[in-house]
């Protein structure tokens, strides 16, 4: 018998965690009858429909979310034409919320799991290796080959033999509900990380979410289950100790226990491998002061906070129950920055109720004043089973039918605007969260009234120049922004052509100059002296000691400057009347920023 688990991805870099831990928790008695099937929403329909058939499974059990369900619902209606005796499980949050629509909708789906699944896949399993199982092997004499295997599918239809496993939707109506495991019974996921590489590792280490968020999941199941610390750390050793480059924490909110959380971020400190990177969704706005002074210990890199502020608008956080003071997680941010050793990351959703444009904005420019290293702009999405689903109406909300059933307009925000909305999330994405053109941006917001004034902006100005349908390479959008710089504040070009060619060289180590940086033939015999200089007797440049002047030269960059005023926090215009001075700056790709990913810098 052959249970085949399907998981189907939004990128080829993630993973699917809950086949796996399906699979883990059934044991070794199954392992032999269940098979992991993994793909990713790029991959064609076709693609996915051969390689099924090809593995001939008895059942399979698809993983249910907003991104991959569209596909799956696709796949639904043709796998039975290809596999008319396999059985059909669907499981996960796109499905466990109106599961008898769906059975109704879709006659070749035998039941849904729903909520946790692995208990209720493993006796799932005990009966179908039970009905499978015993007559595969049986061989017909006469004809040397395999009598047909009998299928459950018109049993599993009346539901008569699955309605004493709890946790499911059939035909026949739902069955017991499923009590909540006690996390500490999952067995550990990832005891060979061949099927990992160059994948992100997830990990859990609690289950469950404090908090009653209105648009979210997590708000149903309001209990928090947190994996005992000794199973943690062994867990954790066993990254570490294989170097793992990323392990993202899948904690709703992993800050929610104190203890918990300073027991695994001291575990981390204590054992830095120098390499691996963990990712942590947190709440900012119970952050103690013993957190913070642990987090600012951290190695650069070792660690990188998500932090869903979702919006600073009052009115707006009551409704949706986030009882938050947006001017305490603006300080917890800032003192989390002193170190600059923890790449942060911070959330707001478009859509929300009370939330106009006008009110929108503002949110965004108190966000953004808090320099994260990413900015994200979500889309409301009205999940079944939220309170977010029972307001709509209420609110207004028009949003899309099929997944991701994001939001179109609201009563506060006409779908017009969100359209604009669109295009600004997309400028903040290209230009603010690439971490290419910081210190452009740090000038040009001075000729807006604010961030998102200088977005929108630069959206309309996409906009007109056919940019958004001809989207422009990543080497040029230097170009564009000068461009639009030299637009908005004629009287700077020639300052923002420095602080791009900047911005470029801190992050490229390019073979060829652009357009807009200034020539350096007048320089030339300078920059020659220095790495001949530093061949013979290494000063700057001591880790390029067994390479030649001219090998040096070509992996290491020299650029010349003039306008701006260099300092450690970044980029202060020159003082009126102040005579520019040219500064030689050296470019070390060799040492980057592990946060930035920016070039070590030395001025000359």
């Amino acid at each position: 018998m052959k249970f085949l688990l399907v998981g189907i991805n939004a990128k080829y870099i993630h993973s699917n965690p809950a086949i796996y831990s399906l699979k883990a928790y059934a044991g070794k008695e199954f392992a032999r009858n269940i098979e992991l099937a993994e793909y990713t929403i790029n991959n064609r329909k076709e693609e996915i429909m051969a390689d099924l058939f090809r593995r001939k499974p008895d059942v399979i059990g698809f993983s249910c979310y907003i991104w991959n369900f569209t596909m799956i619902r696709e796949l639904l209606l043709e796998l039975p034409k290809l596999l008319p005796d396999t059985d059909i499980w669907l499981g996960g949050p796109e499905v466990s919320f109106d599961g008898a629509k769906l059975l109704e909708k879709y006659p070749s789906v035998t039941g849904i799991m729903c909520g946790e699944g692995e208990q209720t896949f493993k006796e799932l399993l005990v009966y179908y290796k039970g009905t499978i199982g015993n007559k595969e092997s049986t061989v017909c004499a006469e004809e040397g080959a395999e009598q047909s295997v009998y299928r459950s599918r018109t049993i599993g239809n009346n539901g008569e033999v699955f309605a004493q496993i709890k946790g499911l939707i059939l035909r026949s109506g739902a069955t017991e509900p499923r009590e909540m495991l006690d996390i500490n019974t999952l067995p550990f996921l990832y005891e060979d990380l061949d099927a990992f590489e160059n994948k992100i590792i997830y990990y859990e280490s609690s289950r469950g979410c404090p908090f009653r968020c209105g648009y979210c999941l997590s708000s149903i199941d309001k209990s928090v289950r947190i994996r005992n610390f000794s199973t943690v750390r062994q867990e954790l050793k066993f990254f570490l100790d294989r170097r793992v480059p990323q392990v993202k924490f899948i904690d709703r909110t992993f800050n929610c226990n104190h203890e918990h959380a300073m027991s695994v971020w001291k575990y981390i400190v204590e054992n830095d491998n120098g390499v691996t990177n963990f990712h942590f969704e947190i709440a900012a706005d119970i952050m103690t002061q013993e957190e913070i002074s642990l987090l600012k210990q951290m190695r650069p890199g070792l660690i990188q906070l998500e932090i869903g502020v979702q919006s600073t608008h009052e009115p707006t956080l009551r409704e949706i129950n986030r009882f938050v003071n947006t001017a305490h997680i603006a300080q917890v941010v800032r003192e989390l920055h002193e170190k600059e050793n923890i790449h942060i990351h911070l959330d707001l959703i478009v859509g929300l109720p009370y939330e106009d444009y006008r009110i929108f904005a503002h949110s965004f420019d108190e966000v953004y004043a808090m320099e994260p290293e990413q900015l994200q702009l979500g889309f409301l999405k009205v999940l079944k089973g939220s309170p977010m689903e029972e307001r709509a109406e209420k609110y207004g909300i028009v949003y899309q039918s099929m997944p991701p059933y994001e939001v179109l307009y609201t009563k506060w925000l006409s779908y017009e605007e969100v359209l604009k909305l669109k295009q600004i999330e997309e400028m903040v994405e290209l230009y603010y969260n690439s971490n290419q053109f910081r210190h452009t941006l740090k000038v040009l917001v001075g000729c807006f009234s604010g961030p998102f004034a200088m977005f929108e902006a630069l959206a309309r100005y996409y906009e007109e120049n056919g940019y958004f349908v001809q989207s422009p390479a990543r080497g040029y959008r230097y170009q564009v922004l000068l461009d639009f710089a030299c637009k908005a504040d004629a009287d700077k070009a020639d300052l923002y052509r420095e602080l791009l060619t900047y911005d470029f060289f801190l992050r490229e180590k390019a073979k060829s100059r652009p357009d807009f940086a200034k020539n350096l033939d007048d320089y030339y015999e300078g920059i020659w002296t220095f790495y001949q200089k530093e061949e013979a007797e290494p000063f700057y440049l001591k880790s390029y000691q067994e390479y030649h002047a001219r090998q040096t030269m070509k992996m290491t960059h020299m650029e010349v400057f003039t306008y701006p005023v260099w300092e450690k926090d970044g980029v202060k215009i020159a003082k009126e009347g102040a005579l520019p001075m040219p500064a030689y700056m050296l470019f070390d790709y060799k040492e980057r920023n592990p946060l930035t990913n920016d070039a070590r810098t030395i001025i000359l």
